[in-house]
């Protein structure tokens, strides 16, 4: 049994195995429709992780500044998602964080493509049909070899850099995610769903380098916000 210990001090009993999200719903229907992510012995994770043996649990909801933080992780994936369907396979998304007062994503821009605010508006439509569809995301770890074989099939050759250091430091698993049509490597959490996005803005568009050396490959960095409500 699961021995889950609650912001209030309470213990709860569980089967092992229990989502975050069921016991969000045994804690009431209400916290359950609100969760985002929760912190696990101080960790966040997704609330399809799996509770076992002594634990503490905080259910993340838009009230908690980790949710604001998680929220505007996903909006950046959502935002490469976007991108990736509207300018195709050539288009070579490498990191995306949170920032101060919202997200950017790094990308490299297929030949002949340039980002003008008539272009941003679209990123914006398609984004919005992406947070309409209520695409799940959905997190695998998997070995580094099926890690880089999984993102050469999407064309994406920055992320074999990434995986490579990860492996180098000694990790046994990297973690994809996917929502839709969409997938990135991302060590997460991430919200439940794309339909957790309402209030998103890309703000700017700024040049980069990979890795923030001048001596490799010219990025495009596209900033933007994203908040629970307009």
């Amino acid at each position: 049994m699961a021995r889950i210990k609650l912001p209030d001090g309470s213990v709860r009993e569980a089967p092992d195995g229990i989502s975050v999200l069921d016991l969000a719903a045994s804690i009431g229907r209400r916290l359950a429709d609100a969760a985002l992510v929760a912190e696990v012995d101080g960790r966040l994770v997704d609330l399809a992780h799996r509770l076992s043996g002594d634990c503490s649990v905080r259910i993340i909801t838009d009230r908690d500044p980790e949710g604001l933080f998680v929220l505007r992780h996903s909006t950046a994936h959502v935002m490469a998602q976007a991108l990736r369907r509207l300018y195709g396979r050539d288009l070579q998304y490498t990191i995306g964080p949170v920032v101060e007062n919202g997200f950017y994503y790094d990308v490299q821009l297929p030949t002949g493509v340039s980002l003008t605010p008539a272009e941003l508006e679209k990123i914006e439509a398609e984004m919005a049909r992406i947070a309409e569809a209520k695409y799940p995301f959905e997190r695998e770890d998997v070995a580094p070899d099926e890690a880089r074989r999984r993102m050469a099939g999407e064309n994406q050759r920055f992320k074999k850099e990434l995986i490579d250091e990860l492996e180098a430091a000694g990790e046994k698993t990297v973690s994809l995610y996917r929502q839709g049509d969409f997938l990135d490597l991302c060590r997460g959490p991430h919200v439940p769903h794309t339909g957790k996005l309402k209030a998103f803005k890309l703000l700017s568009v700024a040049g980069a380098y990979w890795r923030g050396d001048a001596s490799r490959e010219q990025l495009t960095r596209i900033y933007g916000a994203s908040y629970f409500d307009r």
